[in-house]
């Protein structure tokens, strides 16, 4: 194995491989596989997957599963010192959700040039979030490029 195969723990890359775990199980149960996970102190503490066709609810991004999971897990609703892992860039309604969680890092994969926020609006995170983008982010295109390509090849 050679030095750069390895993915040292607690790297954005290592935490962006958890997310995209996630994706996979949504890629399996036929929603837009887009996955995501929250770190607090280099610890996983809340994982998500899209459930908008199985819980039939257009807010049941993954984003969203993870504020959510996340906030439940700290017992409060800001996610300070929090980062969150997504495979997919957020969508306006899940960029709002983040700055009104308050959440200090988010880490993206792949942009979503039709749907992502940074279209509609270039800054609407918390003054303090930091926002990291293109980790991984073939590896996420490809897996959503591979379900779409699925998805109209059984029309």
């Amino acid at each position: 194995m050679n030095q750069e195969s390895i993915i040292s723990p607690f790297s954005d890359e290592y935490f962006m491989k958890q997310a995209l775990e996630e994706a996979h199980k949504a890629f399996d149960e036929e929603e837009i596989p887009v996955g995501a996970i929250v770190v607090c102190n280099n610890r996983i503490i809340a994982r998500a997957h899209n459930l908008t066709e199985r819980l039939n609810d257009v807010t049941a991004h993954a984003e969203m599963q993870a504020i959510t999971a996340a906030a439940n897990y700290l017992g409060g609703k800001y996610l300070k010192d929090c980062t969150l892992y997504v495979t997919l860039e957020p969508c306006n309604m899940c960029a709002g959700a983040l700055a009104w969680s308050q959440i200090s890092k988010i880490v993206y994969g792949a942009s979503d040039d039709k749907r992502g926020y940074t279209r509609f609006s270039p800054n609407p995170m918390h003054p303090r979030t930091e926002v990291v983008s293109g980790i991984m982010k073939e590896e996420s295109a490809n897996l959503i490029k591979d379900f779409f390509t699925r998805k109209r090849m059984s029309l």
